[in-house]
């Protein structure tokens, strides 16, 4: 599974950081950054969670 980010949809709100920290981050500057674009297998289930959660709509996964 790899994921996807729409940066120009995306308004770093942070709710997948919430969800998946240990694949998204936030920087100093509230820039969205992926810290494992290929997401490990006990790590799925954390993202797919985000991607419905985000407000704007602005991550996505492939698999």
């Amino acid at each position: 599974m790899k994921v996807i980010v729409d940066y120009l949809v995306c308004e770093a709100n942070g709710v997948c950081v919430g969800l998946a920290p240990d694949v998204f981050d936030l920087d100093d500057e509230d820039n969205l950054h992926v810290l494992l674009p290929d997401v490990p297998a006990d790590q799925q289930d954390k993202v797919r969670h985000a991607v419905r959660s985000c407000p704007k709509a602005a991550l996505s996964v492939t698999e």
